[in-house]
């Protein structure tokens, strides 16, 4: 893979500025919560935080290909996610676990910085074990979900589950791979397929088994 930028897919290009947008709503909906009830309950911290460690080691790869589209999209996700981390602090009455999971989490993505920058001189070795690295943490993310998913079917119930956000990474998911395909990118390509799929099967779930009617089956058990 030579270490060039991403001039031969505008389409592409076009489309995934906008990912951090279209993941926006769910984590805009928990912020918008944190500061009107100055609480943190029912929000979870963890994929606030793994996502900005995923958007700044996508961010190192971009910068090392050239490839401009990843470094604004990721730069743009590191932010906001950052963002979010910092308004969970401020509301979180036990800081000291918060805390201690960042630096844990911040002190691998920072051995990882040291060991690609400093260890593998070689530019493409580099980009592929980045690359590499990359793609298994972001294929992580997205079946972590499944144990969740398992649940959904036994008790027959997507209240649990967002629509929105299902659709966003259905579009997301399939726009990084499109992106990937165009360019020839494995690194890219083959991570989001998960995400496609495992949306795919939320959709299935959202027709299966109806909110409307989970709330109707509710209403009756009371």
């Amino acid at each position: 893979m030579t270490v060039t930028g991403d001039l031969e897919s505008p389409t592409a290009s076009f489309s995934l500025p906008l990912s951090p947008l279209l993941l926006g709503p769910r984590y805009s909906s928990d912020l918008r919560h944190m500061r009107m009830t100055r609480r943190v309950d029912n929000v979870q911290f963890l994929p606030f935080l793994t996502t900005d460690v995923n958007n700044l080691s996508w961010l190192s790869y971009g910068t090392l290909k050239g490839d401009w589209t990843l470094i604004v999209v990721n730069a743009v996700g590191a932010v906001l996610q950052s963002l979010y981390i910092l308004v969970y602090l401020h509301y979180c009455p036990r800081k000291h676990a918060v805390l201690l999971q960042t630096a844990a989490l911040l002190g691998v993505l920072l051995l990882g910085f040291g060991y690609f920058w400093l260890l593998v001189p070689n530019v493409e070795a580099r980009l592929q074990q980045l690359g590499l690295f990359c793609s298994v943490f972001t294929i992580s993310m997205y079946l972590s979900p499944l144990a969740d998913l398992a649940k959904i079917i036994q008790s027959k119930s997507t209240q649990s589950l967002s629509f929105s956000l299902t659709i966003a990474t259905l579009l997301t998911s399939a726009s990084w791979t499109l992106y990937g395909f165009r360019l020839s990118d494995p690194y890219i390509m083959v991570p989001n397929l998960p995400g496609i799929l495992t949306s795919l099967i939320r959709l299935w779930l959202f027709w299966k088994y109806p909110q409307e009617q989970d709330r109707n089956y509710q209403l009756l058990q009371t």
